[in-house]
């Protein structure tokens, strides 16, 4: 199971990231590609080619990275192509209203189609309803997350959960492989 981790402007502009990263690791003992740092677009575009060393460092350890809320941000399509990350997060803003909402069902689309392009997965936040499970599903994200499947648990709830011995459906979110 991978552990997701969102990662501050502050903590990414940091000249330790990467030695704080290695420390982490080392000390929790997990496996570097079980940890993906969550980045928003904007903090990345702040001091580009430096964002790219550190994500490259990153990467060279083994960590997966993403994009947190994109569509949100200011990056450029040119830059996006120099990132070296695993997925692309669509924002929940996007995904409040959808299917019911033209441009919204439009950038959805169009931040699926570009992942799937890029060879990203691509995950949808925010997910509460049916409905936009289904949108979702039909237009091939790959992932979800949301209130649709679980609202926020404490440690303890969480470890009582993953223990049952049925598939649960926040593990399985993926919609298409």
């Amino acid at each position: 199971m991978t552990v997701s981790v969102n990662v501050s402007a502050r903590q990414f502009l940091q000249k330790e990231l990467v030695s704080r990263v290695a420390h982490a690791l080392s000390e929790s003992g997990l496996d570097p590609q079980y940890l993906e740092l969550e980045l928003t677009e904007s903090v990345i575009m702040q001091d580009l080619d430096g964002a790219i060393a550190t994500m490259r460092q990153l990467q060279e350890m083994g960590v997966r990275l993403s994009i947190d809320d994109f569509g949100t941000g200011y990056s450029s399509l040119s830059a996006l192509k120099h990132f070296p990350i695993v997925r692309l997060k669509i924002d929940q803003s996007f995904v409040r209203e959808l299917p019911g909402k033209d441009d919204d069902r439009a950038i959805a689309m169009a931040v699926i189609s570009l992942g799937r392009q890029l060879n990203l997965k691509v995950i949808a936040e925010g997910v509460e309803t049916e409905t936009q499970l289904a949108f979702l599903r039909d237009n091939a994200c790959n992932e979800i997350q949301g209130y649709h499947y679980s609202r926020p648990l404490k440690s303890h709830d969480l470890e009582q959960l993953l223990s049952q011995p049925f598939v649960w459906p926040v593990a399985a979110a993926a919609l298409v492989n």
